[in-house]
């Protein structure tokens, strides 16, 4: 069985719409999907109608439409995988921060030995005021 011309452009135009909405380059598919579902939209309104312009118009327009609608759904996704990536990416950054930090922090046991020293301190003036002599001690790590 031969398809028909009707169904041959039918055809054509479904491949056109799902090719531009499918991907590739955005400048070229929104306006080819738009154009083709407009086209189609059109041709079944003109031939379920019997040729009546408003329905002809009105099917056009309902395949614009639901050009229109195929994209922004599209952009959606694409938005919401763009902001569910920046946050885990966000994240994943705090989280190398914290392990970092904490790394840092980790006891490590140490082979050096830590003596206190004194050191007697006469008496001396200090911002003005006499301070009887003392002893400080100085930590020694060996």
């Amino acid at each position: 069985m031969k398809p028909t011309s009707d169904a041959r452009f039918l055809l054509i135009l479904v491949l056109l719409a799902v090719s531009g909405a499918g991907g590739g380059c955005a400048r070229v598919a929104r306006p080819l999907s738009a154009a083709a579902l407009a086209a189609g939209g059109g041709y079944l309104g003109h031939q379920l109608s019997g040729g009546d312009p408003a329905a002809t118009a009105g099917g056009a327009a309902g395949g614009a439409l639901l050009s229109e609608g195929i994209f922004a759904l599209k952009r959606r996704g694409e938005r919401k995988a763009y902001v569910e990536g920046y946050e885990r990416g966000r994240g994943d950054g705090v989280k190398g921060l914290y392990w970092h930090l904490v790394e840092q922090q980790r006891f490590v046991e140490s082979t050096t030995t830590t003596r206190l020293v004194p050191i007697s301190l006469p008496e001396r003036m200090e911002d003005g005021v006499w301070v009887q002599p003392s002893t400080r001690y100085l930590r020694v790590e060996e």
